[in-house]
């Protein structure tokens, strides 16, 4: 079971991603949600958005 918790912020301005994972509070960085099947998945569209934002901004780089 994963369910999606909602955002929060490092010091240094970082998002982290909070699910509760089989009982377990999980925060996982953007980089590593791929490490985490369903975790993507289970995000709303406004995240989902943001981290497509995030993506396009630095493949311009």
């Amino acid at each position: 079971m994963i369910k999606y918790l909602g955002t929060r912020k490092t010091a240094e301005g970082a998002t982290l991603y909070v699910f509760l994972i089989n009982g377990a509070e999980k925060q996982i960085r953007e980089s590593a949600l791929k490490q985490y099947p369903g975790c993507y998945e289970a995000l709303p569209a406004s995240a989902k958005a943001k981290i497509g934002a995030n993506r396009a901004w630095l493949q311009k780089l």
